[in-house]
C-alpha cells in the first residue's frame, strides 16, 4: 500500500549533528547517556478477565495516569486476586529505557540514571535488577514515601498504566548539587527523560538540557502520556526549546495538536508543526519521532519527514504492549550515541519495541540479535 512506502528525503537528518563524531566503540561508552525518572517497580498482570479491575477503578485500557486516592487498593487487589500472574519489574518510563540501551550497548555503565526511592523492599528490587542490567544508578533517597509502584494490567492486547509516584516525587534538584552527580552530568553528551518527571521537578530537568545546549549536546525528551500535555504544558513548553529529540505516539501527538490548536489532524503536518517550535539553538534543527503502533513511524526535521514502516507481528505473537515505546526509544538511543544514521537509529527502535511485545512484562530475554 501506498501509506506504507517510505517517503524519501535528503540525507538522514542526523549527520549535521553529528559529523564532527565518529562512530563510538563501546571503550568510549561510559557515562555517555545520562536520564532523569520516576523509578517505579512494576506489578503487572496479563489476564482478560483484569477488565473487571478496569471497570471498578474507573480505568481505560490502553492509558497511562497517575493514582489518585480512589486506585491505591488496587496494587493489593492485583497480587491477592492474581498470585500466580504478577509479576514485579523495576519500571518507569525512563528505567525501562535505560535498560534497553543497556542491553544493546552490552558495556556496564553506558547509562547513567536519576531518580528517587526509599531503602525498602521494592527500592532494593529496583536498585538490584538495575545494577545487574548494568544501569549505573544513583538514586536520592527519602524515608517520607515508600518507593513507588506501577499498576501494569494488560488485556486483549492493551496496558492500562496507574503510577503511584510515592517516594519518586521527593526527587529535587539538590541531588543535582552533589558534586560526585553534577561530574556524572558534566560527563554525558547525551540526556533523556520521559515527560513524567514534569510533575515533579522540571527544574531539575531545565538544568540539565540547558547544560547540554551550552555545551553543544543532545538533550532528548518523550512527550510520554496525554494528559501531560495540557495539565503540565507550562513546563512543558520551557523545556523544549532545549529539546533536540522528541519522541511521543499517536496519542500523544493528536493531545499536543489539540491543546495547541494546530487545527488539523494529520500527523505528518503535526510533526512539521512540533519540529519547527522555537528552539534555543536553532543551527540545530530538532527531530521528532512520532511512532503509531503497528503504522509507519514518522520523523519530522528540516521540514521533511521520513516515513518508515513497522514489520508486523502475527497477532498470537504479541503477549503484552506495555513498554513497547519505551523499548523503541532504548533502540534508537542505544544507535543515536554511537553516531549511528537516523534510519538505523529507527530500525534498531521497532527491533526493541518488537521483542518487548513478545515478553510478558518490560523483560530483555538474554543477548540482543539486532546487527
Amino acid at each position: 500500500m501506498e501509506d506504507r512506502k517510505r517517503v524519501s528525503v535528503e540525507g538522514n537528518g542526523q549527520e549535521d549533528d553529528q559529523s564532527s563524531a565518529a562512530k563510538r566503540s563501546k571503550l568510549e561508552l561510559e557515562g555517555i547517556l545520562l536520564a532523569y525518572g520516576n523509578p517505579l517497580l512494576d506489578i503487572s498482570v496479563n489476564d482478560d478477565s483484569c477488565v473487571s479491575l478496569l471497570e471498578k477503578y474507573d480505568l481505560k485500557a490502553n492509558n497511562a495516569i497517575l493514582a489518585e486516592e480512589k486506585h491505591l487498593p488496587m496494587y493489593d487487589e492485583l497480587v491477592d486476586k492474581y498470585p500466580n500472574k504478577v509479576e514485579f519489574i523495576p519500571g518507569g518510563a525512563t528505567l525501562n529505557t535505560m535498560r534497553a540501551v543497556q542491553w544493546l550497548l552490552q558495556k556496564p555503565k553506558s547509562t547513567t540514571y536519576f531518580g528517587c526511592i526509599n531503602k525498602d523492599k521494592n527500592g532494593d528490587i529496583i536498585k538490584q535488577k538495575c545494577e545487574e542490567a548494568g544501569v549505573n544508578v544513583q538514586f536520592q533517597y527519602t524515608d517520607k514515601e515508600r518507593t513507588g509502584t506501577c499498576g501494569v494490567i494488560c488485556t486483549g492486547g492493551d496496558r492500562s498504566l496507574i503510577a503511584n509516584l510515592a517516594a519518586a516525587n521527593c526527587f529535587t534538584e539538590q541531588h543535582l548539587d552533589d558534586p560526585a552527580n553534577w561530574k556524572l552530568v558534566e560527563k554525558a553528551q547525551f540526556y533523556y527523560s520521559a515527560g513524567f518527571p514534569l510533575t515533579v521537578s522540571p527544574a531539575s530537568m531545565l538544568r540539565m538540557a540547558r547544560h547540554s545546549k551550552e555545551k553543544g549536546k543532545t538533550y532528548c525528551m518523550n512527550l510520554s502520556a496525554p494528559f501531560l500535555c495540557s495539565v503540565f504544558k507550562e513546563p512543558m513548553m520551557q523545556l523544549l526549546p532545549f529539546v533536540d529529540f522528541l519522541f511521543c505516539n499517536e496519542s500523544e501527538a493528536d493531545e499536543f495538536a489539540k491543546v495547541h490548536e494546530y487545527g488539523t489532524t494529520d500527523r505528518k503536518e503535526i510533526a512539521l508543526k512540533m519540529a519547527d517550535l522555537p528552539k534555543e539553538d536553532s543551527s540545530r534543527p530538532r527531530t521528532v519521532v512520532i511512532t503509531q503502533g503497528p503504522d509507519p513511524v514518522l520523523v519530522a526535521k528540516d521540514k521533511k519527514v521520513t516515513e518508515y514502516p513497522v514489520k508486523q507481528l502475527p497477532k498470537e505473537k504479541i503477549v503484552d504492549t506495555n513498554g513497547a515505546g519505551d523499548g523503541f526509544v532504548g533502540g534508537f538511543l542505544s544507535q543515536l550515541v554511537q553516531g549511528k544514521s537516523l534510519e538505523e537509529c529507527v530500525r534498531c527502535g521497532m527491533y526493541v519495541g518488537n521483542v518487548i511485545v513478545q515478553q510478558a512484562g518490560f523483560t530483555l530475554p538474554g543477548s540482543p540479535s539486532f546487527a
